[in-house]
């Protein structure tokens, strides 16, 4: 069996997709050592895993990341993208290379295995010659001749003019307008005694690349890497214990059974503030004839809950997914996946980090509507929840997807992936 080190950044959406793949890797026999922040080490542990903590410097808690990382305080739009990428993901990348390197010297591992934002475990492949494979967490990063620049979310084009304007904007945007994110990216590796070729945006493991989806959902690329390997969406298991479902859960059943339509509204784990999307949303659709059900951690005083909506801090997707017409999200990939997995066209407002790209990808592939930001006015969702549900050609793509999805077991398919690569000689 083989010895396996994990590497994680300290943000929800990085850890969970990486708990299922351990969890598989752990019941197939593997020794697993995972070097994560210790606000996930009850989840970690609780895979099989041996947790080893990060140095403190770099163990932030992602509830709150402007407390956390003070530099992105009072930013917004292009510029706090670019400071997200710096202080989250290369800042830390010295101090990630000498917390791993340790590890190494000490369990020996045959092979890292690291979140695909985790530029530490880069290093230590490359400073210490061993083998690195990454989890995607997301859309597809890399850069291609078919695509436009990763983040404002345009669309792909392989055509002789659209070629042409991939490369200029790929130039334009990842040499110039993220200069001093790649300067950051390449003073660190200098640091390392590494060569400083390259952008952040071109840091692509050479061994295997896992992501959590299918080609479907991606923008096609004629010059796709080889070591990019498709696996399904990693979806969570339904719970055997007893849910806890929200007293009105009955009120869910019931419009279920009359066919009123049910739409959830969530927003994921990172981009909490409910006024940016869950408000105005149950707002606009207030007077729609449906039951929405929204999510949100503080909950929300009661008169911003209108008669057609209930409220909860928390409901499990696997029993709510099979009830709902349609889902209302800010893109988060992981939630994007499960719905779609499970046949349910979205509307997606995505205005932060790489959500634009992800609702980019919901239009294209033809499964639901891209409100092209991240604070969306009431009207603006009230039509494109209207459209989406009026509209069967939505359930019609997101179905198919859901059965494209559905051929897969990502956790299997990973873990034979990873198992093939350890194996190497």
């Amino acid at each position: 069996m083989a010895k396996i080190l994990i590497a994680t950044v300290p943000l929800t959406g990085h850890v969970t997709p990486m708990l299922l793949v351990v969890q598989a890797l752990v019941a197939r026999g593997h020794s697993v050592v995972w070097y994560g922040a210790s606000k996930f080490r009850s989840a970690i542990e609780r895979t099989g895993a041996t947790f080893a903590s990060m140095h403190a410097s770099i163990d932030w808690n992602d509830a709150d990341v402007e407390a956390a990382l003070p530099a992105l305080r009072g930013k917004r739009g292009l510029a706090r993208v670019k400071t997200q990428l710096i202080e989250m993901f290369i800042a830390p990348m010295q101090q990630q290379l000498r917390d791993l390197a340790a590890l190494a010297t000490a369990n020996t591992p045959d092979l890292v295995l690291a979140d695909s934002a985790h530029l530490g475990a880069a290093l230590l492949s490359e400073t210490q010659r061993t083998r690195w494979a990454t989890l995607g967490i997301s859309a597809l990063v890399v850069p291609s001749i078919d695509t436009a620049p990763f983040g404002p979310g345009w669309r792909p084009s392989s055509s002789v003019f659209g070629r042409w304007r991939n490369r200029f904007l790929n130039w334009l945007v990842f040499r110039c307008m993220f200069r001093r994110v790649n300067h950051a990216y390449r003073r660190e590796r200098s640091a390392a005694g590494l060569p400083t070729l390259g952008t952040y945006f071109e840091s692509l493991t050479p061994y295997l690349y896992l992501q959590p989806t299918v080609p479907s959902f991606e923008y096609p690329r004629s010059d796709l890497a080889p070591q990019i390997r498709f696996i399904g969406p990693l979806v969570p298991k339904p719970s055997t214990n007893d849910v806890s479902l929200p007293a009105w859960w009955p009120d869910v059943e019931a419009a279920h059974q009359r066919g009123t339509p049910i739409v959830m509204v969530t927003q994921g784990t990172l981009a909490t503030d409910p006024n940016e999307l869950i408000v105005p949303a149950l707002r606009g659709l207030a007077g729609l004839e449906a039951l929405v059900i929204a999510t949100t951690p503080n909950g929300l005083p009661p008169a911003d809950v209108p008669a057609n909506a209930r409220v909860a801090t928390f409901i499990p997707y696997h029993v709510a997914m099979p009830l709902l017409a349609a889902v209302v999200t800010n893109g988060g990939y992981g939630g994007v996946q499960m719905a779609l997995q499970a046949g349910v066209p979205l509307v997606v407002a995505g205005g932060s980090e790489e959500k634009p790209e992800i609702a980019a990808r919901v239009a294209w592939c033809g499964a639901g509507v891209d409100l092209r930001t991240g604070r969306p006015r009431a009207s603006q969702i009230a039509v494109a929840v209207t459209k989406v549900l009026s509209d069967s050609t939505y359930r019609t793509r997101a179905q198919a997807m859901g059965a494209d999805m559905q051929k897969h077991n990502a956790l299997d398919e990973a873990a034979a992936l990873i198992e093939a690569l350890a194996a190497q000689v």
